[in-house]
């Protein structure tokens, strides 16, 4: 099968996301000042959603349709009539509620029935001839585990062994989190009506979203003239943070990077980041770490510059660099513990990392010009919660790191998210399957550091950083596939993409 990953790199999508929680409000203050109708805008959903399924499934001639007791199932209404208008065999099975549906839903009801469609129960036996599924069942709103028969008709779904195009969003899945609190399903397809909402993006979307689309229904101006909740960050933006250089800089105007870290056991977390750092662009990349791992890091890389971490090393460093990288290896021991000390005394950009995160976490600080890069578990630590409480609402949890913090926090995950204490937020909609291997936070942590080196600020060094870490691995999953990749494998692809001018 397809890298699912892969497939979304083909795919041109928005890079402003919204809260689905105000698009369900704004939708009808859209269609009152762009005197487009409601039911204009199902008809177009449905359109955009039937000639995806032509496109990409072009020999199914038997779609089975599931519609929910919602506008979501109003959508699926008129992709039956779609169909059925072009030929295609239908069968449409809907959920009946207790309230009547809404009026738009209604409509799409009547115009299946006066097209000669039938509507059978959610209770009915599926054809087995069917070669394709559309999902309609639940929408947006949902916010708990789907109830009965929602949750059966979901499992039917995922057990049918067959192409699954969900409208809107995977029945089951939160658009605002990207939980799955219950039963969601996997669909092959997901086309988002009107925008892009964060529950597509992160949290555990990517296991259910399968490739993603976005057709806006026509309200592009519209949207233009709001604020989206984030940004959707992919390669295409690496040129708005890093262009060509000066022929004639030198090492010093790219900065002074400084890289603490590397106890006993775990020399290879410092080379990584120290590595990363060099070929990001960092002019000038000091290590200071345990005596021991000296000689083989300057054996391997010998463009750094190594020292023996000490009292006297670390205050001539601070000194020197432009920018410090703390934590790759680092440890909590008291060799560890101090360097954090003097660290948090220090004043010039810093990226805090791995074991520096825990300590803060022992002895919380707050400062503007840092980068906090927790993965889900250091994140708990620093907000005194379970990971459970982190990963059950991502946007929340960056929010409330920087609020604590201060500075920028990089969320790690699928979809990692960028928040700032200033309020601006980004889904880094980068990386893949094969991240989930020792290393990797370190060499993100080099890059990071690299660009700060090069004098971006700490919002765009962080945005831009995950973007290239990312896409580096996406680059080599391209190559090798996911299974198998090292961290050190990005190192080789992460010149040409902080030099995105190359590519032109």
């Amino acid at each position: 099968m397809t890298n699912q990953r892969e497939k979304r790199n083909e795919v041109s999508l928005p890079h402003s996301v919204f809260s689905a929680d105000w698009l369900r409000q704004a939708e009808r203050q859209a269609a009152q000042e762009t005197g487009i109708s409601l039911f204009t805008l199902m008809q177009r959903a449905a359109k955009a959603a039937f000639l995806l399924t032509q496109r990409q499934f072009p020999h199914a001639r038997h779609w089975l349709i599931l519609c929910g007791h919602g506008n979501n199932g109003g959508d699926g209404f008129e992709v039956a009539r779609l169909a059925k208008n072009a030929g295609i065999r239908v069968t449409l099975l809907a959920v009946e509620g207790s309230k009547p549906l809404p009026e738009e839903a209604q409509s799409a009801r009547r115009s299946w029935l006066t097209s000669g469609g039938t509507i059978n129960s959610a209770d009915s036996v599926w054809p087995p001839d069917a070669d394709l599924i559309i999902d309609g069942l639940l929408g947006t709103g949902l916010s708990s585990a789907p109830r009965a028969p929602y949750d059966r008709l979901i499992d039917a779904i995922n057990s049918a062994s067959l192409p699954v195009i969900s409208l809107d969003i995977p029945s089951g899945l939160d658009a605002e989190t990207g939980q799955n609190a219950g039963q969601a399903v996997h669909a092959t397809q997901t086309i988002s009506f009107i925008a892009l909402k964060p529950g597509l993006l992160t949290g555990q979307a990517r296991d259910f979203t399968g490739e993603l689309h976005c057709d806006a229904l026509g309200l592009e101006s519209w949207l233009g003239g709001h604020i989206a909740l984030l940004q959707r960050l992919d390669a295409t933006l690496l040129g708005t943070w890093l262009h060509p250089r000066r022929p004639c800089s030198h090492k010093g105007e790219q900065g002074r990077l400084l890289v603490v870290g590397g106890d006993t056991g775990f020399a290879g977390a410092i080379r990584m980041a120290s590595e990363s750092a060099l070929r990001t662009g960092a002019g000038l990349v000091r290590v200071l770490t345990h005596i021991e791992h000296a000689g083989p890091l300057l054996t391997a890389r010998p463009e750094l510059m190594v020292q023996e971490l000490t009292a006297q090393s670390l205050d001539e460093g601070l000194e020197w660099a432009d920018v410090l990288v703390i934590g790759p290896g680092l440890g909590q021991k008291e060799w560890g513990k101090q360097a954090v000390d003097r660290a948090a005394k220090w004043d010039k950009p810093a990226l805090w990392d791995a074991d520096a995160l825990n300590l803060l976490a022992i002895n919380p600080g707050k400062r503007q010009n840092r980068v906090l890069t927790p993965h889900p578990g250091e994140a708990a630590r620093l907000l005194g919660c379970s990971v459970k409480d982190i990963e059950s609402d991502r946007l929340l949890s960056a929010r409330k790191l920087t609020e604590r913090y201060g500075g920028v926090v990089v969320l790690k995950g699928a979809g990692s998210l960028i928040a700032s204490e200033s309020g601006k937020m980004a889904i880094a909609d980068v990386g893949n399957a094969g991240m989930a291997s020792g290393g990797m936070g370190d060499v993100l942590s080099g890059i990071i550091g690299g660009l700060l080196a090069q004098k971006l600020d700490v919002y765009d060094a962080a945005c831009a950083g995950s973007v290239v870490h990312g896409a580096a691995a996406d680059e080599i999953a391209l190559r090798q596939g996911t299974r198998g990749m090292l961290a050190t494998d990005l190192l080789a692809v992460i010149a040409p993409l902080v030099n995105p001018d190359l590519k032109k």
